[in-house]
């Protein structure tokens, strides 16, 4: 079967939309292969903008992996703007891919990453563009497999109507193991059926079927049970865990957008999974353990990167990216090599306690000077030890003294409103630390010209963390705090000019809260939202508040719950959560322990140094903390510059 290319219908309708060069494909390093040649095609869809999707690692990383199979392709696909959305409409022109402008309806597969909750709707608007039905009950065995991953995908109970497969964490190995599947049951004549292959897909390790799992309800509105409808599934589903990242070295060559996108870089994850242990973050649980990438391998990627693409940046990434045991190594060894031209490194996720002046020297080294960015999450020491974020204010206030009195200007702090336990007090002691900052930056640079700016979100509380069973504050309690810290940093007039704020309100976070924690209802919701208008509810200017609210109100309370049931109820122990039967390697009472030292403001140490803590992953991923020193050199390779490098022998680059 053929599918030929939708752009002849498509192209007339561009000059009348905002952005067109978002939807003609042909980036740098963008592939396109033979339809007929490959047995299994995947076209792969981040749920928002290109000019999000597109700087996307998961996706860039499936992609590259996918087509260098000779038996598979795959081609990405974006959310599209709601003015080509009713163009497409009124033409008849169906959802397609920016590579090959074929219609997602001719793949086999619909590979659907979510990074947030909010991109659920925009999932809607593309099956239903692409004539594939809503429901995954109603689909045939002519209908892709609409599989979702990402990090939302550790709880897809909300979207569970919609999808057919759930992809638990690591997709580097999964995708392929998918591709396996899917083509031996096309070989053999599709026996069976849909029902078939959705089963073989159980059977597949990190692959979640929800419609192959019964849920009932009890008399209260919690969970009963979920109980698999066949023999052949499994009762619990355990996450994908990749252990050697040197392996899958990808992406190898990264895309270069036409447009402007939110991140232009080349971007290496030098580790992924984090042992930090804080409480709010979900990326942190659920990709443990730690796994390195060695010195050698980095800067391969690095190199590889670089010349592919033409990019003069490379972000290091990873959660908490200065946390490589070997990070001074590998900034030094970059450095060296791209001394004298005009490729710069950044560090996009650094801890104070992690972070020191030599670093940010050698990563501005090559490049412009920006500003420092530090997360402390919380304004007080209290409300740090229930997180388990301990950021010291005095380690704070010590990095950025330095940092002022070697040039640096501007700082930016990252906070969250609406955590456990917090009071007004917790949150107002936000302005003091900003003033500190301000007062600790002029004296050490002897100029009054250092800013600083505070971020604060609203906290969502996220499965498979502590703070699973928390009550999610209701956005009246977080936009009043927000409003007396305003006052508060405002309150010393010559300190407060120099202090930016910038915050979201409320209302978005609770209903992150609604689709982050929901269960299989919740899905009624989502669609109703859709039907009313809702689309691309992660941007201020297309959110609606009182969409979601109408809707949560119709079509949940006629079923015994709310969204207060959802969302600023707190948790008991032996509550079914909708996502217990899907297995992150965290042990349950684990979490409960930690959660009961969070209420008690208790902290824990990072396990990658101490004894282990028993939280569980390591044995149910047979997979250990993966952390240097790896012994080996970072870049076995000739300088770019040799005029300005540093000579041989003398650094990690030589």
């Amino acid at each position: 079967m053929t599918a030929p290319s939708v752009f002849a219908d498509l192209e007339p309708l561009l000059p009348r939309v905002s952005k067109p060069v978002q939807y003609v494909g042909g980036e740098l390093n963008a592939q396109l292969k033979d339809w007929e040649s490959a047995a299994v095609r995947w076209a792969l869809m981040y749920p928002d903008a290109y000019e999000v999707g597109l700087p996307n690692q998961g996706i860039m990383i499936l992609y590259e992996v996918l087509n260098e199979r000779p038996d598979a392709l795959a081609e990405r696909c974006y959310a599209v703007w709601p003015d080509l959305e009713a163009l497409m409409r009124e033409h008849g022109v169906p959802a397609f891919t920016v590579d090959g402008h074929r219609p997602l309806g001719a793949f086999d597969v619909l590979g659907v990453s979510f990074s947030t909750e909010l991109g659920y709707t925009n999932l809607l608007t593309a099956l239903d563009l692409a004539g594939i039905p809503l429901h995954a009950a109603d689909r045939t065995d002519d209908h892709p497999v609409v599989v979702a991953g990402g990090h939302a995908a550790f709880n897809p109970e909300p979207i569970a109507d919609f999808i057919d497969v759930a992809a638990i964490g690591d997709g580097e190995e999964v995708v392929g193991d998918i591709t396996d599947v899917v083509r031996e049951w096309k070989a053999q004549g599709r026996p069976g059926g849909r029902l078939e292959l959705l089963l073989r897909l159980s059977e597949t390790e990190g692959c979640y079927v929800p419609s192959l799992y019964t849920v009932s309800y009890a008399a209260e509105g919690g969970i009963a049970a979920v109980t698999p409808s066949e023999s052949r599934v499994p009762a619990t589903v355990t996450k994908r865990t990749t252990s050697d990242l040197d392996s899958w070295p990808y992406p190898k060559a990264p895309l270069v957008p036409l447009a402007e996108t939110v991140h232009e870089r080349a971007s290496v994850e030098i580790f992924r999974g984090c042992t930090r242990g804080c409480r709010f973050c979900q990326a942190g649980m659920i990709t443990r353990p730690v796994r390195e990438r060695t010195l050698q391998g980095i800067g391969q990627m690095v190199d590889a990167a670089v010349r592919a693409s033409g990019f003069d940046e490379v972000g290091l990434l990873s959660l908490s990216s200065a946390d490589h045991s070997e990070i001074a190594e590998i900034t030094k060894g970059l450095a060296d090599r791209y001394e004298g031209t005009n490729t710069s490194l950044s560090l996009p996720s650094t801890r104070v306690d992690a972070f020191n002046i030599d670093l940010a020297k050698e990563i501005s080294r090559n490049g412009r000077r920006s500003g420092l960015t530090f997360a402390p999450e919380g304004g007080s020491e209290r409300i740090r030890r229930v997180i388990n974020k301990m950021v010291s204010e005095e380690d704070l206030i010590r990095t950025v003294s330095e940092a002022f009195a070697q040039g640096w200007r501007q700082v930016k702090l990252y906070f969250m409103c609406g955590l456990p336990t917090e009071e007004d007090e917790d949150v107002l002691e936000i302005a003091g630390m900003a003033h500190r900052v301000i007062k600790a930056g002029r004296e050490a640079s002897g100029s009054n010209d250092v800013r600083c700016t505070i971020s604060i979100g609203g906290f969502v509380p996220k499965p498979h963390t502590p703070f699973q069973w928390a009550a999610q504050a209701h956005p009246d309690v977080v936009d009043d705090r927000l409003r007396k810290l305003r006052a508060a940093v405002n309150a010393d007039r010559k300190i407060g000019r120099n202090i930016g704020m910038r915050y979201h309100d409320g209302k978005p976070s609770l209903v992150e809260g609604l689709l982050a924690r929901g269960d299989r209802r919740v899905g009624r919701v989502i669609e109703r939202v859709w039907r009313e208008g809702g689309r691309f509810d992660g941007w201020s200017e297309h959110f609606s508040y009182e969409r979601w609210i109408t809707a949560a109100a119709a079509e949940l309370e006629p079923l015994g719950v709310s969204m207060d049931w959802y969302t600023t109820r707190e948790r008991d122990r032996e509550e079914i959560l909708p996502w217990d039967h899907l297995d992150s390697g965290l042990e349950r009472d684990w979490l409960w322990d930690d959660w009961q030292d969070a209420l008690e403001s208790r902290e824990q140490d990072d396990c990658r140094w101490t004894p282990c803590f028993d939280c569980g992953v390591c044995p149910s991923t047979g997979t250990d903390i993966e952390v240097g020193p790896s012994g080996t050199v970072l870049l076995p390779l000739t300088v770019v510059n040799p005029l300005t490098a540093t000579p041989p022998g003398s650094g990690a680059g030589g």
